[in-house]
């Protein structure tokens, strides 16, 4: 999908944490910017593919590692976790201040806040913060649609908070989650099968020290915070705002991409007008580690170049 890597830099959060933000610059001349905001239990230099790509197209590229995971450090948030106090508030703030350094960077460019997993709910949740400063929303393979079972999760992890403290990793969530996932693949060949088809990226995920972890119990709470407030906030978001949702139909993460539909339809019951929806065959959780990613990257910059063409964000 491309050559070179991404430089990595790390830049001060207002939130005290040292975010570790990997760029990548457009090859030619930039037609914007796609601010990434990677999973959970994995880092943004596993996006260095994705920038590549993106390079070629005529996409600048930023993405840092979250609280809690890869290469960024924070004082008061131990490993696993976003912060001890107010972490779904600072995760947020983190992605205001990587866009505080593309807009120093790019002045000028339309932004699109694009998230995976977990950083699509930290996509929607930061453009229902601050809906002025980006010009496109891409969230793949996000399951807003907690529900009922949610609610459960939040009265397990806060039993687990009065039995085993916040600052360890959950006993049971893993259990409802990634293992639960796992179980769901035929004649899988690992536990991390529901992740991609092929198996070399699998192999790759499985290898890396900085994916597939658990997280601490003050994390999951975290999570369950932004899933629901994600839901509940999107009437805060322009109606006009152009929105790129994607699903695999094998993702046991999303009910086999029934959460991203669902969530189309909570944006378009808001009144939203330019929200497009995506549902890959046979495809599981990670797109962009999938074997049909190639095709499906192109979709998305195709899209990309459609929503920038017209489009300069105010200097």
């Amino acid at each position: 999908m491309g050559d070179g890597k991404p430089d990595i830099n790390f830049l001060a959060s207002p939130t005290g944490a040292q975010l570790a933000v990997r760029r990548m610059k457009a090859k030619g001349e930039p037609r914007g910017v796609v601010q990434i905001n990677h999973g959970l239990a994995e880092h943004g230099g596993r996006y260095a593919p994705f920038q590549q790509f993106l390079s070629a197209r005529g996409y600048h590229s930023v993405v840092h590692d979250t609280r809690g995971h890869g290469d960024t450090h924070a004082a008061d948030a131990l490993p696993r976790e976003f912060a001890r106090e107010h972490g779904d508030r600072k995760v947020i703030r983190d992605i205001d201040a990587v866009h505080d350094l593309i807009t120093t960077l790019y002045r000028g460019l339309p932004v699109i806040c694009f998230g995976h997993s977990l950083g699509g709910v930290l996509a929607l949740n930061y453009a229902e913060t601050r809906p002025e400063r980006i010009s496109g929303l891409a969230i793949w393979n996000s399951n807003l649609e907690a529900g009922a079972m949610g609610r459960v999760a939040q009265w397990i992890l806060a039993a687990e908070t009065m039995l085993i403290g916040s600052d360890v990793p959950s006993i049971m969530l893993p259990r409802l989650t990634f293992q639960s996932w796992g179980r769901s693949v035929r004649n899988a060949r690992t536990h991390f099968d529901w992740l991609s088809r092929d198996a070399a990226e699998v192999d790759a995920y499985i290898a890396d020290p900085e994916c597939g972890w658990d997280a601490n119990v003050s994390m999951w709470k975290d999570i369950f915070t932004l899933i629901y407030a994600g839901g509940e906030n999107i009437g805060r978001l322009p109606k006009d705002l152009p929105v790129h949702l994607l699903g695999g139909e094998a993702d046991p993460a999303t009910e086999n991409g029934k959460a991203v539909k669902a969530l189309e339809k909570r944006m378009t019951g808001v009144g939203m007008t330019n929200v497009a929806l995506t549902l890959l065959p046979d495809t599981r959780h990670e797109t962009l580690q999938e074997l049909n990613r190639n095709e499906t990257i192109a979709t998305f910059a195709d899209w990309a170049d459609r929503i920038t063409v017209f489009i300069k964000q105010p200097a």
